[in-house]
């Protein structure tokens, strides 16, 4: 598989996906980068913005193993992971697999649970396996988070810890469609039915695991010269040397900021990076990576500014 075939395969996917969704294109684009860097990422939104729906419908054009967990405040770390439970037939333990053991997670409304319960993916995105009872497990190779949550000025929600969204390769912001994408979103979806049942779009897998993998090998192969390397490290470094920020940009973020411009030169068809990859991914790869100083919250200042500032003043390679 070459650049050109991951391409033409991203493509497929994004058809497949607007059969269901109107719009969005920005939260698929960035899905898809996230899941052919091998990374996660987290949509926030307002309630009715089509998060779910895009997940599930981004899930099914995939064909992989899919998993579900509505996040509530009652639910615990076993709920996820699952747990050995004692057969009393034949006296022993068996394990009862959770959710979580998918290739594709849907963690909705994530932050609606205490961070205890938060943690309980810490591991599992990180290191692609689980661990109770002793015992680790292994996860999928391909495995990938797709998480929701509404946001945080909305009652009953728990703020997500620094070392869960450190996990995230992504944060994306879900808005409000545009008049025109509206008005589709009324003809398409405000008929005789109320179904969400998405199979009624007839959405149509286009790929499975072993093609997933060698997209991946891809996407690992593509180029990244030494001056786009030290672009993207001074791009990192200039977060913690800012005012407005409290806390900077971690090396896992240039790390993972580097794996996300390799998967988005390769859905475009190009074996090489090009600063303008790293451009156009630095704030949904940044801005829940840095934190807003004291100073900064009470002037206004937004997270996602700053780091459109920082791009603009850090020297890119010709």
């Amino acid at each position: 598989m070459n650049v050109d075939d991951v391409k033409a395969l991203a493509t497929r996917i994004r058809e497949e996906v607007a059969k269901a969704i109107t719009g969005q294109h920005d939260t698929v684009d960035l899905m898809l980068t996230a899941l052919f860097a091998g990374g996660h990422i987290l949509l926030e939104g307002p309630p009715g913005t089509a998060k779910t729906m895009t997940a599930r419908c981004f899930a099914q054009a995939l064909g992989i193993a899919y998993g579900r967990i509505q996040f509530t405040p009652d639910l615990m770390p076993g709920d996820i992971v699952g747990s050995n439970i004692y057969n009393f037939q034949t006296g022993q333990f068996t394990l009862t697999r959770g959710p979580i053991f998918c290739d594709l997670l849907l963690a909705d409304e994530i932050n609606r649970t205490p961070p205890k319960t938060q943690a309980a993916l810490l591991e599992a995105m990180q290191e692609h396996a689980v661990t109770f009872d002793g015992t680790t497990h292994s996860l999928g190779r391909n495995f990938m988070v797709v998480a929701t949550q509404n946001p945080i000025e909305h009652q009953g929600v728990y703020p997500l810890p620094e070392a869960q969204l450190d996990r995230f390769l992504f944060k994306h912001r879900v808005s409000y469609p545009g008049p025109e994408e509206e008005r589709a979103i009324i003809v398409h979806h405000g008929g005789g039915s109320a179904s969400h049942d998405i199979a009624q779009y007839g959405i149509e897998a286009q790929t499975d695991r072993e093609t997933l993998q060698e997209a991946l090998a891809t996407v690992g192969s593509v180029t990244l010269v030494d001056d786009v390397v030290g672009y993207i490290a001074a791009l990192v470094r200039a977060t913690r040397e800012n005012a407005d920020l409290e806390v900077g940009a971690s090396p896992r973020a240039g790390a993972m900021l580097a794996r996300a411009a390799r998967a988005r030169a390769a859905l475009d068809g190009r074996a090489y990076v090009i600063p303008d990859d790293v451009k156009a991914l630095a704030v949904p790869a940044l801005r829940h990576r840095v934190i807003l100083s004291p100073a900064a919250q009470i002037d206004g200042r937004l997270v996602e500014q700053i780091v459109s500032d920082l791009v603009d003043q850090t020297e890119a390679p010709r």
